[in-house]
């Protein structure tokens, strides 16, 4: 529900994911249904894919994959489509970047906890760290006057990505320490890409009064 700057990565799917998605925007004007809507979709879709994920671990099977994608394809739908039919409807507000905030931090918080839990301490704790850094840092950049950064190695596409691999490959080998491992180091990566992005766009200038 904000403007958002174009990124390097997966995340570059975004644009062409929305686009193949036009026809939903179309049908929720037509409806007038409400942003919100979309973004309890997202929130529905991120959890389905944690209980999901859950289930892989004690069931292994690789076509629990499939099902975890199409779950995070509804989380990734709910995240595109909030905005867009925001902004198509002319509804954007500051509430509303909360909401898309709150919701996509809940949708990537689940399947996250769930893969932490699988991999114990200490590299499930790097996992849920790798996943709130990158925002983190693009929240901090956006809170100085910057613009909302997105992309990187490990962002949240990629970390859906990964999630796939995991209830793909968990009946044949134990991904899910190494994916934590992926998830924490990418993580902390992308954070300092985006900060160093946004020390740039900022010109080393921040609102001084917050130091």
């Amino acid at each position: 529900m904000s403007g958002r700057t174009p990124a390097p990565g997966l995340y570059r799917a975004k644009d062409w994911y929305t686009a193949r998605l036009r026809f939903v925007v179309d049908a929720a004007v037509r409806r007038r249904l409400s942003p919100d809507l979309f973004t309890a979709t997202g929130v529905g879709g991120g959890l389905v894919a944690a209980g999901l994920l859950a289930v892989s671990a004690r069931h292994p099977h690789p076509l629990w994959s499939v099902a975890v994608a199409i779950a995070l394809a509804v989380r990734l739908a709910g995240a595109n489509l909030d905005g867009a039919v925001a902004r198509a409807r002319g509804l954007g507000r500051p509430w509303g970047f909360v909401l898309n905030e709150v919701g996509d931090r809940t949708s990537d918080l689940a399947p996250v906890l769930v893969l932490a839990a699988c991999s114990g301490h200490p590299w499930g704790l790097a996992g849920l760290a790798g996943s709130f850094l990158p925002t983190c840092a693009s929240l901090s950049v956006a809170a100085a006057g910057g613009p909302r950064l997105n992309g990187g190695p490990v962002g949240k596409t990629e970390r859906c990505a990964l999630l796939v691999m995991v209830a793909l490959l968990a009946p044949w080998w134990p991904v899910y320490s190494l994916t934590s491992a992926l998830i924490g180091v990418g993580g902390l990566v992308t954070a300092v890409v985006r900060l160093s992005a946004g020390a740039r766009l900022l010109g080393g200038r921040g609102p001084q009064a917050h130091r």
